[in-house]
């Protein structure tokens, strides 16, 4: 596929997206949208056999949030999307696509994650993040909400106290910060943010990536269930992750006392 606001590069069984309009530190445009909603897709089709999935941004941002600036398509001018109108039909099927992903997300965060920007940044098993990145809850600022999963995600991941300061007065999280309050994994110097992200993605990609993906799942529904359901959600994840080839493989190497070889399969 052709992209132009997006990059998209699969190889040694990962996906790498990266976020390709520097000049406004990657803020999402209609056509940015539809290009991200496109390669994950594409990074998704078991035909590309991606294990794990990379995301950050081109140039020194990694997503500033919704471009306002930007034209929808068929019109000279406009914003993409304004107060809510057609979420259901934009950001949230993307959101979702990220959440149903079949493998592990990094989400390597390159400097600013502010609004829908900084939900796709969380939308990652694991945040990764340069020292000189922020996250940023910007709605506050031009007399809107968060939005893009953010007043749920948030108050799980750092509690209610913190996701309303963050919300309430609009301030910038430092990655230090947002490392000490649990909101991301690891925090690197900005030259060594993505060799460390594809060291991890090439650990994940190497993995049981069926096994992954139900972890991931796992973890996901947790949030609404109680202890009861998630008990019966365990037993059922368990028994399609034990009928797997690399479960196979991961009893076989235990009781050979080597390391697995794992197929993702």
């Amino acid at each position: 596929m052709e992209y132009e606001l997006v990059k998209l590069d699969i190889q040694d069984d990962i996906a790498l997206i990266i976020l390709n309009d520097p000049k406004v530190l990657n803020a999402i445009s209609s056509k940015m949208l539809e290009e991200m909603k496109r390669a994950i897709t594409e990074a998704g089709d078991p035909d590309n056999n991606a294990r794990c999935l990379v995301i950050t941004g081109a140039g020194r941002g990694f997503c500033a949030g919704a471009n306002l600036t930007a034209p929808r398509p068929g019109t000279d001018t406009g914003e993409v999307p304004l107060a809510g109108q057609g979420l259901d039909e934009t950001y949230n099927p993307l959101l979702l696509m990220l959440k149903n992903f079949k493998a592990p997300i990094i989400t390597a965060v390159n400097g600013p994650a502010a609004g829908i920007g900084m939900s796709v940044a969380l939308m990652g098993d694991m945040v990764l993040a340069s020292r000189s990145a922020y996250f940023l809850q910007a709605f506050r600022r031009i007399g809107l909400i968060p939005d893009g999963g953010s007043t749920y995600i948030l108050p799980r991941m750092i509690g209610q106290a913190r996701a309303m300061e963050l919300s309430l007065l609009g301030e910038r999280l430092p990655a230090e910060k947002a490392l000490e309050w649990g909101l991301i994994n690891r925090v690197y110097d900005d030259d060594q943010l993505m060799p460390e992200a594809m060291n991890l993605a090439r650990e994940l990609a190497s993995g049981p990536t069926l096994s992954l993906s139900l972890i991931r799942r796992a973890y996901w529904e947790s949030s609404d269930n109680t202890y009861e359901e998630q008990l019966h959600l365990e037993a059922v994840l368990q028994a399609e992750a034990g009928a797997s080839e690399d479960a196979r493989e991961g009893a076989e190497a235990f009781r050979q006392k080597r390391p697995p070889r794992f197929k993702g399969k």
